[in-house]
């Protein structure tokens, strides 16, 4: 795949970018410049439009981290039938944890925002920014880099480091390593970074939408 031509310049410095506008973006809301889930926002944001600039600059074409205008139904509707069957395999999965006696709705326990309108910006930001500016670094980047050293080192190391920023406390983030598989594996299967990010933007709409019932 194209991908595994990713230079190292465009890793080192993608991961240079991402720390400066992290701690850009928490200094921002520390000064309450700005709401924490608009100064959310607007780091994925930002970090967005500068990894499509660096991949442009560096890698001279998009499609070395599997993004071709041509290919863009195909990988949306890829990733829409990758969602289905992940979807319906958790499900039964989520119904045999059920039936053996663990309380399923706890596992999706996310405090929302309090009033609509920041639920609607968590919403916006959770679908579709969070999982565009995860898949370009992590899947389309990362992946890429570490994909001349074959494809099980690249889906570990990839989703090793996809999980490490999503570890909180003692708690084995479950959801994000079976996650970082799938994005991975669908990725490398596919050949299109649309799959991926399909696939993390629903699952991350059905994950919201179930903790916002329950």
């Amino acid at each position: 795949m194209e991908s595994d031509k990713i230079k190292i310049n465009t890793v080192i410095i993608s991961i240079l970018a991402i720390v400066a506008i992290e701690i850009i973006g928490r200094f921002v809301i520390r000064q309450n410049f700005v709401t924490p889930l608009i100064g959310l926002g607007l780091a994925r944001l930002c970090q967005i439009i500068f990894l499509l600039f660096l991949v442009n600059i560096y890698e001279k074409r998009f499609s070395a981290i599997g993004l071709n205008l041509i290919d863009t139904y195909k990988g949306l509707k890829k990733g829409f039938i990758w969602a289905v069957i992940f979807g319906v395999v958790s499900s039964v999965v989520l119904s045999i944890i059920y039936l053996a006696g663990i309380h399923v709705p706890a596992l999706f326990k996310i405090k929302l925002p309090d009033n609509s309108l920041n639920l609607y910006i968590f919403f916006l930001i959770g679908v579709f920014l969070a999982p565009l500016a995860e898949e370009l670094f992590f899947r389309g980047i990362l992946y890429g880099f570490f994909r001349r050293w074959g494809i099980l080192t690249a889906i570990i190391l990839s989703t090793l480091l996809f999980v490490l920023p999503h570890t909180s406390g003692h708690t084995l983030p479950i959801t994000q390593i079976i996650g970082g598989i799938l994005f991975a594996v669908s990725y490398e299967v596919e050949k299109n970074l649309l799959v991926p990010i399909t696939i993390h933007s629903l699952g991350n709409l059905a994950i919201f939408t179930i903790a916002a019932f329950i």
